[in-house]
């Protein structure tokens, strides 16, 4: 009884983390449309404030339960949030500042390699044979995706996508240390480290952009990204990183290709050709592959 109630919560956990995967594809169409009233950094600076403001106000009224983090943790999540906020985050606004969509989803598609590699050195989770064949079909499937839209783009603004992709690699394997090692909790690994790199974000937007004059359409925007995309799915996120190893969430991000390319074709109109359609299945069986050919501890 005790093992299935433990499965259930894992699939609870695989099911939140593909919640927000969606979530987080409808962020992409949504900055790009707020990237023509908002400099990057701003536009980043924004969202990760309002959110991190909204998160310290639901702590205030006890809902969130207690939350204390130790002086041993604060280096951790102070670092976490520079990675994850500040460099993975605020890098990704000015990737798509730079580039079209389908070029930063492809870039960052190359993340869980890393999330792979840094969990091996710091987490000692090793995946199975067939979860790596699953990452390198659910990779070249990416490839495939996107081999026709990535020719001619910039290189400054592919190599700030993929310092974004490390950044968020550093900030998966260390979440899932400090909840796993140190025992802290979703609430305290969104609220702490995100409320630091917001103020990064913050201080480096005063520093390099001017203020924009914020449109009623830009604020609505700003709002829904800062309270559904970012508090809401980053605790989700967090939640289903306690219970699932770093380079699966990871992995299942590449999920998000499939949910963007369908997204366009049912709003921009954007049209799914064979190659694409045969690259989506490829993604989804490699997604697959990793998900339920779960180790067993």
């Amino acid at each position: 009884m005790a093992k299935g109630f433990e499965d259930r919560g894992y699939l609870r956990a695989l099911l939140e983390g593909l919640l927000v995967t969606f979530l987080w594809s409808t962020s992409y169409v949504l900055i790009k449309i707020g990237l023509r009233d908002m400099p990057p950094l701003t536009f980043a600076a924004y969202r990760y404030v309002i959110a991190s403001a909204v998160l310290f106000a639901f702590s205030l009224s006890g809902a969130s339960g207690k939350f204390a983090v130790g002086k041993r943790q604060m280096p951790k999540l102070l670092l976490l949030g520079a990675a994850g906020y500040f460099v993975a985050q605020g890098l990704q606004y000015v990737g798509l500042f730079y580039l079209p969509a389908v070029a930063v989803t492809f870039l960052l598609n190359f993340t869980p390699v890393l999330v792979l590699l840094l969990g091996l050195i710091f987490l000692r989770e090793s995946p199975t044979l067939l979860q790596l064949m699953g990452m390198a079909l659910a990779l070249l499937g990416a490839y495939f995706f996107f081999s026709l839209s990535i020719s001619g783009v910039e290189l400054s603004g592919i190599l700030i996508t993929l310092l974004s992709g490390l950044g968020w690699a550093v900030y998966m394997v260390g979440s899932r240390q400090v909840m796993t090692k140190d025992g802290l909790k979703p609430f305290s690994l969104t609220l702490f480290p995100m409320t630091f790199g917001a103020i990064l974000l913050l201080v480096a937007a005063t520093l390099v952009e001017q203020p924009p004059t914020m449109t009623a359409y830009g604020w609505i925007i700003t709002l829904w990204l800062s309270l559904v995309n970012t508090a809401l799915a980053f605790l989700l996120w967090n939640h289903a990183l306690e219970r699932v190893e770093a380079f699966k969430l990871s992995i299942l991000q590449n999920t998000m290709l499939i949910q963007i390319a369908i997204l366009a074709w049912a709003f921009l109109g954007e049209e799914l050709t064979l190659m694409k359609l045969m690259a989506m299945g490829m993604v989804f069986i490699g997604v697959l592959l990793v998900q339920v050919t779960r180790k067993k501890t």
